[in-house]
């Protein structure tokens, strides 16, 4: 049984919790600040659970006792106080964050990490799944051109005129909005703005858009540096959404004041769990002397678990940063140190059990 300790008991976190507890694998022990989060999961899932705040390296360092690894299911900014009490605590760490500071941070405390502990920031969707693929994908080739990843968390049934709902955390939505961008652009490394780029594409018949947001490539632009053409990450939206957006972010300026942008969005969108996760990468280069384009197209829909619904991007996270601890610590991944999601093999992580909903039910691919 590996202990293991699961900061956040919020929408994410819920879906991690199970997916561990149910494994019969993993003890887990829950901390928040949030009492009554903590009383439920308790109850449920028959976990150890604790009052922890993340700010008191105090509260985390008694939080982290016995433990193998930390995950934090928490806001980007809490990221760094987590990854120093855990490197403290001589445990492995695991993150969700798009936040590029944020990495920077955790890859910085990496390099003081003892034997047998890593550090691995970005084990989500995007970052953290569309990086393996990309990665597998651009294997294929004896020469790579381009590499672009394409992903989307939707509502199945847009209502408004944004045509969103919130699926996911506020916060790092804001921050892929407003934050500069990474790309290979013409073979050189450079930032783009949010929003920009602009593109339309049709899947099973349904009108897309897509547009440049932050954080999505996690490091591929440094793996991939000098390597390709084109690299970059767009986040899929329904037609006319990124307009909309601009006007807010834009024209009423509150790219400016984010606390009052978190606030009108929590506000006015409902939060649905009828969503569904699209997943779009592409990579085109040379292969046996030929022009050849392969790519990798999935989208996964909420499913019920037991009586209860869970939203496809509660799915598609939880599972990855799950998969990523449990190759971890199956000896699957480098044994010390910074890992990047490009290190993960694309087939051990869809044969894991966790990675499995990737490709289950609920799930349509064309690979």
């Amino acid at each position: 049984m590996t202990n293991v300790l699961l900061l956040g008991a919020g929408t994410i976190g819920r879906m991690i919790a199970m997916l561990l507890t149910q494994s019969g694998d993993y003890q887990v022990r829950i901390g928040d600040t949030n009492a009554e989060a903590l009383d439920r999961l308790k109850k449920r899932l028959g976990v150890e659970t604790v009052l922890v705040d993340a700010s008191s390296p105090e509260q985390l360092a008694s939080a982290m006792s016995g433990m193998h690894a930390v995950i934090s299911a928490l806001t980007f900014s809490l990221n760094p106080a987590v990854a120093r009490a855990a490197l403290q605590a001589g445990i492995s760490y695991f993150d969700l964050t798009e936040d590029v500071e944020t990495t920077a941070t955790v890859r910085s405390l990496a390099q003081q990490a003892r034997p047998g502990q890593i550090f691995m920031p970005q084990c989500g969707l995007a970052p953290g799944f569309v990086g393996i693929v990309a990665n597998h994908l651009a294997q294929r080739f004896d020469s790579l051109d381009s590499l672009l990843l394409r992903v989307g968390a939707l509502p199945e049934f847009p209502t408004n005129s944004l045509k969103y709902n919130l699926t996911w955390s506020t916060d790092g939505l804001i921050n892929e909005y407003c934050n500069p961008c990474d790309v290979i652009h013409q073979g050189k490394r450079q930032d783009v703005w949010p929003l920009e780029g602009l593109e339309h594409l049709s899947i099973d018949g349904v009108e897309y858009e897509a547009f440049s947001t932050s954080g999505g490539l996690g490091t591929l632009c440094e793996t991939y540096q000098d390597q390709v053409r084109e690299l970059n990450y767009k986040t899929v939206r329904y037609v006319g959404h990124r307009d909309r957006m601009l006007f807010l972010l834009d024209e009423l300026r509150l790219r400016e004041q984010r606390g009052l942008l978190k606030e009108i969005l929590e506000n006015a969108l409902p939060r649905t769990l009828q969503d569904v996760v699209i997943i779009f990468c592409t990579a085109t280069g040379m292969r046996d002397g030929e022009r050849v384009q392969l790519w990798d197209a999935r989208k996964v829909y909420h499913q019920t678990h037991g009586d209860e619904v869970w939203s496809a991007i509660q799915i598609t996270t939880a599972a990855a940063i799950c998969a990523a601890l449990d190759l971890h610590v199956g000896g699957k991944l480098p044994a010390t140190g910074f890992v990047r999601q490009e290190q993960v093999a694309f087939p051990e992580f869809l044969a894991n059990r966790f990675g499995q909903h990737y490709v289950g039910p609920g799930v349509k691919t064309d690979t």
